[in-house]
Order: C-alpha cells, then sequence, then structure tokens
C-alpha cells in the first residue's frame, strides 16, 4: 500500500473517531497517534494534513456533501460512509493539486475496505457530483 493511500486510511480512522467517540481535533490527535506512534512522518504528515482541512471546514464539507444527496442527512448515513466523503471532501478542497479522479478512486477503494458493496456506488456518486461542482467553481474563478 503507496503512503498516500495509507495516510488516506489514517485521516478517515481520525474522522471516524472524532465523529463517533465525539472529541475534539486535538483528543483526537493525542490519543490517535499514541495508538498509532510506529507510523512513519511521511505518512503521518498527510493524514495529518487531510484531518485539519476536514476539521477545519466540517460545515462547508457537509454542506457540500449533503447538497448532493437527495433524502440522505449527514446524521442518516452511515457513520464510515460520512467519513471517507469528508476525508475525500477534504481532499478535493486542501489540495487541488490532486487530479478529481484520483481522489475519488483512492476513496471507492478505502471504502471497499471499511464499509459495505452498496455504498461504494453512494460515495462514487456524491464525489463525482461534488468534484465536478467544485470545477465549475474553479472554472469560473
Amino acid at each position: 500500500m503507496g503512503t498516500r493511500r495509507k495516510s488516506r486510511e489514517l485521516a478517515l480512522q481520525m474522522l471516524f473517531q472524532a465523529d463517533m467517540g465525539r472529541q475534539t481535533p486535538d483528543e483526537v490527535r493525542r490519543t490517535f497517534w499514541r495508538e498509532h506512534n510506529a507510523i512513519q512522518n511521511d505518512v503521518r504528515g498527510f493524514a495529518e494534513d487531510l484531518f485539519q482541512v476536514a476539521t477545519d471546514h466540517t460545515a462547508e464539507i457537509d454542506g457540500l456533501i449533503e447538497s448532493h444527496t437527495e433524502h440522505w442527512r449527514m446524521d442518516r448515513m452511515a457513520a464510515v460512509d460520512r467519513n471517507v466523503l469528508r476525508a475525500a471532501v477534504a481532499e478535493l478542497l486542501g489540495f487541488p493539486s490532486t487530479p478529481r479522479a484520483v481522489v475519488i478512486n483512492e476513496a471507492l477503494e478505502i471504502a471497499r475496505k471499511f464499509s459495505s458493496p452498496e455504498s461504494v456506488q453512494f460515495i462514487n456518486g456524491v464525489l463525482d457530483s461534488v468534484g465536478r461542482e467544485l470545477d465549475k467553481k474553479v472554472v469560473s474563478g
């Protein structure tokens, strides 16, 4: 597994911990890295960066996700799916040099590992729609 994929998985786990444990980002960092202290610095660095973007822009990210789902509120989504989406949208927003197709493909691979087969299609549709909206914003300036 590549370093970026591992970072994305760790960011997902951190977001899940914050979400389900109702912990602050600082609480998550403190406990999460104590349990994952053998992680390489480059893997940890990108995971931290993704987690930071996701937690700094939670309202914007959740709003984008909800605006691209029909009849789905964030609190009704499976926790893993919700946080896979958050991590991917955070990467789309915070790391625009990463191609949208790469971000979506990575999110789908992570969803295949941590979620249900039905979730993969749902996540793909939402991320594709969010990505197209973000691309239009970049083009229109």
